[in-house]
């Protein structure tokens, strides 16, 4: 086998898995037989382990090794078994996202989940967006604001993350959020005041949470890097989504995508609600918008941390001042 591991430091979070295992992974999915010609890992994500395998098949299947569950935050954790259950809920994209060929949760292989995947057609989405000049990049955000909203048309029956723990109410979903976030940060040595105070006010204003009774489906992490795009199109075409594990039930309102596309008005990115729709204007939604900006800021902390980007920590704690600023008036 040729195996092309990406070379990280000895304490980098995320660990590469043997040629050995990948081998052993490969005959457990695909039968004693199958003989593996090549592992590239990708570089492309941030938690799971990603190779494109080449097992003398018609092209090359993906594998994904999640981090050990020692390794996992509280509001990470579990996320490939999460993915797997979403699958059926994600059928109103279903020719884009892909297809599960196997998983193996049972950890006698290697004490890791790990799953196959087909490998999807075109290019990172990064990547494909560079390829058009910005007057066109309207009708990217605009393709995103339809995959949105077709994820957001998905009820649901409980809230919180769609493997579970579920929630009766959605106040009970986003007080859980925020405790365990605030336990993650105590693990990683960091100052969780700002977040416990965000929990306390989220317990507060369970009234204003509780105004949102019916669970929607919400991807958790779409946006440009986790979509591809056909190449050879005239115009930007997302033709597919991957890294589905964030999925969850919930206000849509809350997802990383509205924020992502909120993040930059008067740029192209307007164009998301042109086929997503209006967002609520209500004093309930405004009050509600300002929890999920201080999840966001509690995970791109964490996050940050994570990857030993420490020169960036300090930023998160002063846009959480003032989201608790706002939540205090």
């Amino acid at each position: 086998m040729e195996f092309q591991p990406i070379e990280r430091a000895p304490d980098a979070f995320q660990l590469s898995v043997t040629a050995d295992q990948i081998d052993a992974m490969c005959r457990r999915a695909f039968g004693p037989s199958v003989r593996v010609r090549s592992a590239v890992e990708l570089g492309n994500g941030m938690y799971n382990n990603t190779y494109r395998v080449d097992i003398g098949e018609e092209r090359p299947v993906i594998l994904r090794v999640a981090p050990e569950p020692a390794r996992q935050y509280r509001i990470e954790r579990g996320l490939m078994r999460n993915e797997y259950a979403s699958v059926p809920f994600l059928a109103p994209i279903a020719p884009m996202i892909p297809r599960t060929l196997a998983a193996d949760f049972t950890h006698e292989i290697i004490g890791r989940d790990y799953l196959f995947q087909t490998m999807l057609d075109g290019v990172p989405g990064p990547e494909g967006i560079g390829q058009y000049p910005r007057t066109q990049w309207t009708t990217f955000f605009q393709r995103m604001g339809e995959v949105a909203r077709s994820i957001h048309s998905v009820r649901g029956e409980r809230f919180g993350p769609v493997v579970g723990p579920g929630f009766d109410t959605w106040s009970g979903a986003v007080v859980a959020y925020f405790t365990d976030l605030a336990a993650d940060l105590d693990d990683a040595g960091l100052d969780a005041a700002d977040v416990r105070e965000v929990a306390a006010a989220a317990d507060k204003y369970r009234a204003i949470l509780d105004e949102v009774i019916e669970p929607r489906l919400l991807h958790g992490d779409l946006w440009t890097v986790n979509v591809m795009m056909d190449p050879d199109a005239a115009e930007p075409v997302i033709s597919g989504v991957f890294d589905n594990d964030r999925t969850s039930w919930g206000d849509p309102e809350s997802d990383w995508v509205i924020y992502m596309a909120a993040k930059k008005p008067g740029t192209e990115r307007d164009a998301f609600w042109d086929t997503y729709g209006p967002r609520p204007s209500t004093t309930g939604a405004a009050r509600r918008s300002l929890f999920y900006l201080a999840k966001h800021i509690g995970a791109i902390r964490l996050e940050r941390h994570r990857l030993g980007n420490a020169d960036a920590v300090p930023e998160t704690y002063e846009q959480m001042r003032e989201v608790l600023d706002q939540l205090r008036a």
